[in-house]
């Protein structure tokens, strides 16, 4: 069984990104702690400001849609990091090909 990879593109409101990127590390103990997740990276465009993309390995995609997402987990990570994305991220999964 293949992992799925959890993808979205998040810009981040101008002026933001440093408090974004603090509270994006407290944030990462929410999801970590979800059965399924397998780990997460988070990277800063290089040409284009204030973008960054998150990347996250799960087990299969209802570990994130439901196991995530139906969490008081998900409520606290919500709560933390939604208000930092103009416009709100769209979330895709992809899994191996090759």
């Amino acid at each position: 069984m293949s992992m799925i990879l959890e993808v979205a593109i998040l810009n981040v409101k101008p002026g933001r990104s440093e408090l974004f990127e603090a509270d994006f590390k407290t944030a990462g103990q929410y999801i970590a702690a979800i059965d399924g997740y397998i780990r997460h990276t988070l990277k800063k465009c290089a040409e284009i400001e204030n973008q960054y993309i998150l990347l996250v390995e799960w087990v299969s995609i209802e570990a994130h849609e439901v196991g995530f997402r139906q969490s008081p987990q998900y409520l606290k990570w919500k709560s933390l990091l939604h208000d930092y994305y103009d416009p709100f991220p769209q979330v895709l999964h992809y899994e191996d090909v090759l």
